[in-house]
């Protein structure tokens, strides 16, 4: 019977442990002894865990030492490229977020050839495309800021709104400059839809007084909205504004302008017609819808009259300030044909704010007998003559819903403009000029 171990030898010759377990019967021969040292040499050099573990100690603080000169390096080498290197930015990121924290901006390069001058405060309304929506709200809230009391002297702000070049520019410009000791106590204001062309363009005392303009047309808000706009610079543009005055390019003056601005400057109130028993109020006060006006507008508030007025400083920053009414009647129609917000919004805003600081009435003479499609009577050059004149210098206002024969206080102010005048009617108007219109 063989020996166990011997087999177990002879079956595995080449391993160095077997080979070890083999020679320990006889450790002196010199053969084994060569073996033994080198299964001791192999044992040595084969891994175990307690050899890995001494290993990774040892290693371990030269890890750590490479790590932190590589991330050092890292982030030294790129910094610059962040730094120097335009980057794209993402898509959903805007160049508009405002940071936590704003970046201080480099100071801009100074140009020693240019010497700083004083700026002098522009005196012309500016010339300009027509501001968006949100413009026309900075506008609004800049004016509303502007004081109530004007300083002096005390001017008249006039003001057109025209889609076509004034027909009447010769009358008035001679109305401006007829006498030279009022050239300082107004001031001229135009609002010109910028869709129409103006040929001849506008000149003499009406040059450079376009405001930025936006489109207008009936049956829509876009009226009143232009003469917000007016009134707006108008205030921003002049502190001694006192009195502003709405125009049509079919409107001519009825006295002289020395006559207009005592009349108007004594007065202290706004001349606005203010109509609360109008036949057609509930028509137009439903024209956006049944209760689109309400609650702030009630059938009761609601007012109409003419789209022509006169209003004070005060009402006029009252107007621009207006964050009530005004989107009611700025809101579309649903029924065009009864929808007049230049006739109803001035009226009702302010019957309701400040009604004792109105006059009931027009100043504009208008001859609504024969109107046609909404429009007053046009009176046409054969009509025009001295007596025309006489006899609208002569007629009354009507203050209210009275009879057009003075109010309970017993007012009888003069209408100091009239239309409707057809634009032929320039040459027998200027011919009249000096010795009817402007002779007092």
């Amino acid at each position: 019977m063989q020996n166990p171990t011997s087999e177990r030898a002879a079956t595995f010759p080449t391993h160095p442990k077997n080979q070890t377990l083999m020679l320990e019967k006889n450790p002196h021969s010199t053969k084994s002894k060569k073996i033994n040292k080198k299964a001791k040499l192999t044992m040595l050099l084969s891994p175990n865990p307690f050899s890995l573990l001494c290993a990774l100690l040892l290693c371990l603080p030269l890890a750590l030492f490479f790590t932190a000169n590589t991330k050092h390096t890292a982030t030294t080498i790129t910094s610059p490229i962040i730094l120097n290197i335009p980057m794209s930015l993402p898509k959903n990121i805007s160049v508009t977020e405002k940071p936590n924290k704003k970046p201080q901006q480099p100071p801009p390069p100074k140009n020693h050839d240019d010497k700083a001058k004083p700026t002098r405060p522009n005196k012309k309304p500016p010339q300009s495309p027509p501001p968006p929506e949100n413009q026309d709200d900075a506008l609004f809230k800049m004016a509303t800021r502007m004081k109530a009391r004007p300083t002096r002297p005390n001017k008249v702000a006039f003001m057109f709104i025209t889609t076509t070049p004034l027909p009447f520019a010769p009358l008035w410009e001679s109305y401006f400059t007829q006498n030279p000791t009022t050239k300082n106590l107004f001031n001229i204001y135009i609002h010109s839809d910028p869709t129409f062309s103006y040929h001849p363009p506008f000149s003499g005392a009406f040059h450079n007084r376009v405001i930025p303009s936006k489109p207008t047309k009936r049956f829509s808000p876009t009226l009143a909205a232009a003469a917000r706009r007016l009134l707006a610079h108008a205030l921003l543009h002049d502190a001694s504004n006192s009195m502003f005055v709405l125009l049509s390019p079919s409107c001519i003056p009825l006295h002289s302008l020395n006559f207009t601005y005592h009349a108007l400057v004594r007065a202290g109130k706004s001349f606005i017609e203010i109509l609360a028993n109008e036949t057609t109020a509930f028509d137009r006060w439903a024209a956006r819808g049944p209760h689109a006006m309400l609650p702030e507008v009630r059938l009761e508030d609601f007012r109409v009259g003419s789209q022509f007025w006169a209003l004070t400083r005060q009402h006029a920053r009252l107007v621009v300030n207006d964050r009530v009414l005004w989107p009611k009647f700025n809101a579309p129609c649903v029924r065009r044909y009864t929808c007049y917000p230049e006739e109803n919004y001035f009226p009702t805003l302010l019957n309701m704010w400040d009604p004792r600081g109105c006059v009931p009435a027009t100043l504009t003479h208008v001859d609504w007998t024969g109107s046609v499609d909404g429009h007053p009577r046009t009176y046409e050059a054969w009509e025009v003559g001295p007596d025309l004149i006489r006899r609208m210098r002569k007629d009354r206002p009507r203050y209210g819903d009275g009879d057009g024969d003075g109010d309970g206080d017993g007012r009888r102010d003069p209408f100091l403009f009239a239309r409707k005048f057809a634009a032929d009617a320039l040459q027998p108007l200027m011919r009249i000029a000096n010795d009817v219109i402007f002779n007092d």
